[in-house]
């Protein structure tokens, strides 16, 4: 046979039988090899529960002097529904000043109080892979570099597309603008732009991809909009082809930017730009980033003292170069005959000069965009390596 077992519970409630039949505690004590006041105990147990009574209790303290008070972990969740995309950092700082009067926990106890109340939702974890190559170069200051790219599209309910023009100061994270669009088109860049040249003057420099309407397949890809921005002295500063880390701050704001407006998207255009317009007064006015110290985008930012001119500043070439203008067609004359320069020119004055037998470097400002071989008119590419378009501007009086 096998030996029988006896679990603790079974010995608690022998222990209790023998004390009910023979009523003394002293000797059911001894029998059952425990003292008599762990036999007062159980037997207390058992007056206020019965055998339920009997079994293990939780060994957790009562209460905990260090414990966050119960105000704090309030405030904590209440802010974490109203900005569900705020981690434990942000909620902390913005605590700190809605409600200085309170003990600011620790960003590690903040984030377990957030989780316990079950507003954190779980994310695949994504394998970190090492950095390589050199640092890209980001703004000092601000309107150092601004930051512009079209956000994916997408459908407001009532089916019409939206196409979000987003603009930046990378140095404060300060949004600029964010203008739902019908489609991706120049001139509604152009005429977003220009609003933001005359409320915050110029920037040094503008990093953009190399898509339209912001570069094209042309000469240097410049297009009608990049080539605005240098005759207004903005150099141009393009990100590598398929590297959008290299405008890595403007795309987490876009991860934001549809995670709180996007999902679900709006009925309308316009109950969609009001959502918008609700994200960008957060972002600038209340949100703390990490990066900046915990302080919002608006504590960093001040407007540019470069003034945005009402006329385009004239392009100046050297007297022995030859000046000639692209023709609506994009066109320019040259040796009798015409040659193709690109729409992106279309009205600008270009300056040419021989620098080898039969062959021309053509020139818009300061920056080399061809070179033209006289005998078979045909424009040859400069090579980018020898010729930065990232940071060249154009000579302007």
């Amino acid at each position: 046979m096998p030996w029988s077992e006896a679990c603790t519970m079974d010995l608690r409630i022998a222990f209790i039988h023998d004390w009910l039949a023979s009523g003394d505690v002293t000797n059911s004590a001894e029998r059952a090899g425990i003292s008599r006041k762990t036999a007062y105990k159980w037997i207390g147990r058992y007056h206020e529960s019965g055998k339920g009574g009997l079994g293990d209790h939780s060994r957790r303290p009562r209460r905990c002097p260090h414990a966050t008070p119960s105000a704090v972990a309030d405030a904590l969740i209440d802010l974490r529904r109203q900005h569900p995309t705020w981690g434990a950092k942000k909620l902390v700082a913005k605590l700190s000043l809605i409600a200085p009067e309170l003990p600011l926990p620790a960003v590690s106890t903040a984030s377990d109080i957030i989780d316990r109340a079950g507003l954190v939702r779980e994310r695949r974890q994504r394998r970190r892979l090492p950095k390589i190559g050199r640092a890209w170069p980001r703004g000092d200051r601000a309107n150092a570099i601004w930051c512009t790219d079209y956000k994916g599209q997408f459908r407001t309910l009532d089916g019409a597309w939206c196409y979000p023009l987003t603009v930046t100061d990378e140095h404060s994270r300060f949004i600029l603008a964010c203008q739902g669009h019908a489609g991706i088109d120049g001139d509604d860049v152009r005429s977003c732009f220009e609003q933001l040249f005359r409320r915050h003057g110029l920037p040094d420099a503008i990093r953009s991809d190399n898509g339209s309407p912001f570069a094209s397949t042309g000469l240097c890809r410049l297009s009608r909009v990049s080539v605005w921005w240098m005759r207004l002295g903005i150099a141009l500063k393009r990100n590598a082809p398929a590297q959008p880390q290299h405008n890595g701050r403007h795309e987490r704001m876009h991860r934001d930017l549809k995670a709180e407006t996007t999902r679900p998207p709006a009925a309308t255009m316009r109950s969609q730009q009001r959502r918008f317009d609700d994200f960008v007064h957060q972002h600038n006015y209340e949100r703390p980033h990490e990066g900046l110290g915990q302080q919002t985008p608006s504590t960093q930012y001040r407007a540019s003292p470069r003034p945005y001119p009402e006329r385009l500043p004239d392009l100046e070439y050297p007297s022995h170069y030859e000046r000639r203008r692209v023709a609506p067609n994009g066109c320019v004359s040259l040796w009798n005959g015409y040659v193709f320069i690109g729409h992106a020119l279309c009205g600008q004055d270009l300056g040419l000069v021989e620098h080898d037998d039969g062959l021309w470097t053509v020139y818009f400002g300061s920056l080399a965009i061809g070179i033209i071989d006289r005998r078979t008119r045909r424009v040859l590419t400069v090579d980018d390596e020898d010729n930065d378009a990232v940071s060249a501007r154009p000579d302007v009086a």
